[in-house]
């Protein structure tokens, strides 16, 4: 039987559509002296009570959250973990967006106009964020990458039900297969959104059984996240639409920050993306987030660039979660047809 049965506290956002839930009160203290070792103690004591506040009643399968935490990092004003249906993320720009609103209007991070900038701890490595602020209240968000790559280019993977495709993998502090969706005999505008959310499903296993992958700080990072289909454009003349389909078939309304830099990572070891080149990228929602190459820099010997991405997040309520002693589901259920 888990415990754990104290009230959790939570302020409710979205960005883009998708959700974002941030832990802000009566989540148990974690065990550990980084970031990802706090990471792992809460996938191995504490699981039950990301399925509690991401699972039904509470929650629902494409539910996601924030749980901020104290940072080892020495320049960082906290940090995060990031929460879904299947387990922890290593990076989340829809979710950073949103924290950087709820810090400055929170009493987080100091406030200060017109801009508040600090730098937030993912597990994926410290993010600089800056908030628009006029007064009193906070805008739009920005933030810069930890330094992003291609992994792989126009890698060849068979893929069951559709043959072999050509797909790259790209690094935005966290790892994405990446086609177009017509490469799949599939139409963004035009295609049931169950057959994107199927066909990106099948490129993601097929992609984790053919593409080995690797990251320089931790294995932990070493792990592909999911696929990204796009409309085939690069975002530059007019945005170009993208579904982003990871964790547990789980699909961001958003579109999708850290998916936003592993697409300029890849546009940039192609030549399509220039440094300081504004590219606008929207998910199915019509929300979108722009983003450019920051600058050029080096990662574990590799080629990497820094990217910027920008979007804003909006509040959508609060809550204050209980769970009674002997209800059977009160650490929560997924129910998908």
């Amino acid at each position: 039987m888990s415990q754990h049965n104290d009230p959790i506290e939570t302020v409710e956002m979205h960005t883009g559509g998708e959700p974002v839930r941030i832990i802000v009160a009566g989540y148990p203290e974690l065990k550990g002296r980084t970031l990802l070792e706090k990471r792992r103690d809460a996938r191995d004591r504490l699981d039950h009570l990301r399925r509690r506040l991401m699972h039904e009643p509470r929650g629902h399968f494409d539910m996601y959250g924030a749980l901020p935490v104290p940072a080892d990092h020495p320049d960082a004003a906290f940090a995060v973990l990031f929460l879904h249906n299947e387990g922890y993320s290593t990076m989340c720009g829809h979710a950073t967006i949103a924290l950087g609103r709820w810090a400055v209007e929170s009493g987080r991070v100091p406030k200060t106009e017109p801009e508040t900038r600090f730098v937030l701890q993912c597990p994926c490595g410290p993010v600089a964020v800056a908030v628009e602020v006029e007064g009193g209240r906070a805008g739009r968000v920005r933030f810069e990458s930890v330094p992003a790559f291609a992994a792989a280019l126009d890698r060849k993977v068979a893929v069951p039900g559709f043959g072999t495709v050509s797909l790259d993998v790209g690094y935005g502090g966290a790892f994405y297969a990446v086609l177009p969706a017509e490469r799949l005999g599939l139409d963004m505008a035009r295609s049931p959104l169950r057959a994107l959310v199927d066909a990106a499903t099948a490129v993601t296993q097929a992609t984790k059984a053919a593409v080995p992958l690797d990251h320089p700080d931790d294995r932990d990072l070493a792990f592909l996240y999911g696929t990204i289909l796009t409309d085939g454009g690069d975002g530059k003349a007019k945005p170009s639409i993208n579904v982003c389909v990871f964790a547990e078939r789980e699909v961001d309304r958003s579109p999708t920050g850290s998916g936003v830099i592993a697409r300029l990572a890849l546009a940039h070891a192609r030549d399509t993306a220039k440094i300081g080149e504004r590219h606008v990228f929207e998910s199915l929602t019509g929300a979108r987030f722009d983003g450019h190459v920051a600058r050029e820099t080096r990662f574990g010997g590799r080629a990497a660039v820094t990217i910027e991405v920008g979007g804003g997040a909006y509040y959508t309520g609060s809550a204050r979660f209980t769970a009674e002693d002997g209800d059977p589901l009160k650490d929560g259920f997924l129910l998908r047809p």
